[in-house]
């Protein structure tokens, strides 16, 4: 096992009726800032429960969050706080709102551009707003860790950024919230937190059982759970089964002391700043190919995965290995997430321009070897087409 750090100074307040919690946990005297997407808080009851949970504080609102948040919509949100004096931020929504309140902390009292915070990483971050979350759309897991990704439409360049004074404060995980959610997005969900899940688990082996047994716990959960979800969206157990993996995927646990990939992540977010997909998409896309080009990489744990997570032990090497994958590709189809560049209407002509964003964002030694270059990418898309 490799040596590592882990701090993880997030609350967790999980279950039905807990938005009511908020009264106890953000502090009496606070301007509060909720932050929020396109308005289905307001049609399903949550912002109303929100705001009750509120009485007494100042609170205003900002909506219209991307569902991959826009550094332009979010520096109105900073120059809202920076107007109106306000010192506690509450995202109310999915990944997509939660990273943009990662952002918008860190920005509010930044010395300097803040589009540096993306160019340098997080690195230069030193201060940010208190922040906490209530999740609706279980997916990305940064309810419960540090990492953020924002796209600047301007510039087509979707980066990503950590630090630890963006941990959130708490977060509210009321799986009863996620019963409305369209069936695109239980998908994407689902899709998201596996393939979170498979950035820190496919690599190479570091003798870590403890990472390997949680990483394909999470893994079969997902594979049992998450058609569950499309055939009965109501399900609470199913749905509390679903958010807890999601958010355990990625809040630093299963990635601490082993080696980490994330290839597939970079990649995907240019098909996101180039094209408009859908984050998990991208991922569906991806993964299946990643994991075929740079099968011999990571032989040993993907023979691993082939007898734990598929319980596929028999035929040679190589067979248990393709087999492997290709469940994982069926898997996501199965989530209705599609996984070629043609069923998004792209193609090996839209190649050429991906790789020169990955170049433009000195994408080009990604993997958890940094052996995944232009070369390795080209292959990987050419193979999803």
């Amino acid at each position: 096992m490799l040596n590592f750090d882990f701090y993880n100074p997030t609350q967790i307040l999980f279950g039905k009726g807990r938005i009511a919690d908020l009264a106890k946990v953000v502090p009496a005297d606070a301007r509060v800032l909720v932050l929020y997407g396109g308005g289905s808080i307001k049609s399903n009851g949550v912002f109303d429960e929100v705001m009750a949970a509120l009485a007494g504080r100042t609170v205003q609102e900002f909506s219209g969050i991307e569902p991959n948040p826009s550094y332009e919509t979010l520096m109105q949100a900073v120059e809202l706080i920076r107007k109106e004096k306000l010192d506690f931020l509450l995202a109310v929504g999915g990944g997509s709102v939660i990273d943009g309140t990662k952002f918008v902390a860190a920005a509010v009292n930044f010395e300097g551009d803040p589009w540096t915070i993306l160019e340098k990483r997080g690195r230069n971050i030193t201060s940010a707003l208190p922040f906490g979350t209530i999740l609706t759309l279980p997916a990305t897991g940064s309810e419960m860790n540090d990492g953020s990704v924002v796209t600047r439409k301007s510039l087509q360049a979707k980066m990503a950024f950590s630090n630890k004074l963006v941990f959130p404060k708490f977060s509210i995980l009321d799986p009863a919230k996620t019963f409305t959610l369209p069936v695109r997005q239980i998908g994407n969900g689902v899709v998201d937190a596996y393939a979170h899940v498979m950035e820190q688990y496919m690599t190479y082996p570091v003798n870590s059982p403890v990472q390997d047994r949680f990483a394909e716990g999470l893994l079969q959960t997902l594979i049992e759970e998450g058609p569950k979800a499309l055939a009965n969206p109501e399900d609470y157990d199913t749905r509390a089964n679903i958010m807890w993996c999601a958010t355990l995927a990625l809040n630093g646990l299963i990635g601490a002391g082993v080696p980490q990939d994330w290839a597939t992540h970079m990649v995907g977010h240019e098909l996101t700043a180039l094209y408009g997909l859908d984050h998990a998409q991208t991922l569906a896309i991806v993964l299946p190919g990643m994991l075929r080009v740079r099968k011999e990489g990571k032989r040993a744990k993907l023979l691993q995965y082939a007898a734990r997570v598929w319980g596929i032990t028999e035929g040679s090497e190589d067979a248990r290995i393709d087999q492997a994958i290709q469940r994982t590709q069926d898997f996501f189809e199965k989530m209705g997430v599609k996984t070629r560049l043609s069923d998004y209407q792209l193609g090996a002509q839209n190649i050429d321009a991906i790789l020169k964003h990955l170049e433009s964002h000195r994408m080009v030694t990604l993997g958890e070897q940094r052996d995944v270059t232009l070369d390795v990418s080209r292959k990987v898309l050419e193979l999803s087409v």
